[in-house]
């Protein structure tokens, strides 16, 4: 299956649906081929209003992000060899790292490592541009960034997002240790202060942009997602069940789900964990976090900024036409199994660039793989709970074998190149295989077309 994520803010989201995380969520559309999905996309755009919903504020965009031909139009490539000759790709290598001493990320990463390099590449003509990182070997074959996600985050953080540069772990101590040990005592959060260095704060950041000092080992696309909770939940689901009760008394009918109150009377949960979680969301009444304290909203709105900044410099700098990168390198998560690293949405952070980015992006089938290696569980330290652990012991898993996916993402108003790319690299691979337990669809004549 492909999917199609249209840039945050392009389908309305707000105005009659709810997710997880507002700020970060989008409207995804799942079909067969990505030409079905542009087609999908096409067919949700308003004859009026185009793609504004004047319910939810985050479709009020530049025009010019949207395109003014169909969507559709565009995911039509054959996959002919040699047909993306002249495109520029940038490999995002930091998806694709394999963390030391681990066999998770292995198998998957070695497939995709070859179906960029030998489909996108040498059969489709792309010229692919890779980023570096300490835990990649790079592919003397391929074209090194000049400019890459690294070097892109230390001139742009100290300018859209510095605040970066004094999180705390969940240790107490700071995240980013190079920048604690150069500058001189300083409070990080109220009560913590932290500094060895000589160097004040603000010129340390001077320093990091202009290239001058090393940034700090882990300033990289997977340490900066981590975002402190929003209390946006609270507002976004009271404001959905009032307008959803709205809707319903329109059309003559009573609704008395209008409020949170009544979700967590009437709702069924699966545990008391969930149901003291939904207990303390309804009690919250102030929609900033507490003050002191780092603000969720805040964040999601510099990383978005800091984030589409990134992606523009390697893009512009690389003279890039798209980015590809691998959806995962891990396995999907065994129900009631581990967690890769003990990273509780069994994500790799590196993943979260796209969604916290708000950024179009496209995922198409890349291939399979038989071989996986899960998390098992390990006693801490400690001694006091269970933990994340490597496994050297592999899983076999049945042809076809497990899924993997490539994802391909532009800034806003490029999702005509994007559709090729993509379409080209689909018709090409042809990956997708129909699931064993269903089987291709026959065939069948619709006005005389079979």
């Amino acid at each position: 299956m492909a999917l199609l994520l249209p840039h945050k803010s392009m389908l309305g989201f707000d105005g009659g649906a709810i997710g997880a995380d507002i700020y970060c969520d989008r409207s995804g559309i799942l079909c067969r081929t990505i030409g079905d999905c542009a087609k999908v996309l096409d067919a949700l755009k308003d004859p009026v209003e185009g793609y504004y919903d004047p319910r939810d504020p985050y479709t009020t965009v530049p025009r010019s992000s949207v395109l003014s031909t169909p969507y559709a139009s565009h995911a039509t490539m054959s996959g002919e060899p040699g047909s993306l000759k002249g495109m520029r790709l940038g490999v995002i290598r930091e998806s694709m790292l394999v963390q030391p001493g681990s066999k998770t990320e292995v198998p998957i990463v070695t497939a995709a490592a070859k179906e960029i390099k030998t489909v996108l590449g040498a059969q489709l003509g792309s010229t692919l541009v890779e980023s570096s990182d300490p835990l990649w070997q790079r592919d003397p074959d391929v074209e090194l960034m000049k400019t890459d996600f690294r070097r892109a985050l230390a001139r742009l953080v100290p300018v859209f997002m510095p605040d970066l540069l004094f999180r705390l772990g969940r240790d107490g101590q700071p995240i980013f240790k190079e920048f604690a040990a150069a500058i001189v005592p300083t409070e990080f959060m109220p009560g913590k202060c932290f500094g060895s260095g000589k160097m004040k704060p603000i010129d340390y950041c001077v320093e990091l942009a202009e290239g001058r000092i090393q940034p700090p080992a882990n300033l990289d696309l997977a340490t900066i997602q981590q975002q402190e909770l929003a209390m946006a939940f609270r507002f976004h689901i009271s404001q959905y069940l009032s307008r959803r009760a709205a809707d319903w008394k329109k059309l003559g009918f009573t609704e008395s789900l209008a409020d949170f109150a009544a979700l967590n009377a009437r709702s069924k949960f699966w545990g008391d964990d969930q149901r003291a979680a939904f207990k303390n969301w309804e009690e919250v009444s102030d929609p900033r976090n507490p003050l002191g304290g780092r603000q969720g909203v805040d964040e999601r709105i510099m990383l978005r900024e800091l984030l589409r900044r990134v992606d523009m410099m390697i893009i512009l700098e690389n003279k890039l036409d798209a980015l590809v990168r691998l959806h995962t390198p891990w396995p999907p998560g065994l129900i009631g199994g581990s967690y890769q690293y003990d990273i509780v949405s069994n994500l790799s952070p590196e993943s979260l660039s796209g969604p916290n980015a708000g950024l179009t992006e496209v995922l198409i089938p890349a291939g399979y793989v038989t071989t996986v290696y899960d998390p098992v569980y390990a006693l801490s330290k400690n001694g006091a709970r269970y933990v994340s652990d490597q496994s050297h012991t592999p899983t076999m898993i049945p042809e076809p074998g497990l899924p993997f996916s490539l994802v391909f993402r532009a800034e806003p108003g490029k999702e005509d190149v994007l559709l090729k790319i993509a379409s080209a690299y689909e018709a090409a691979s042809r990956r997708r295989i129909p699931p064993p337990a269903f089987g291709p669809l026959p065939a069948k004549s619709h006005a005389g077309a079979v």
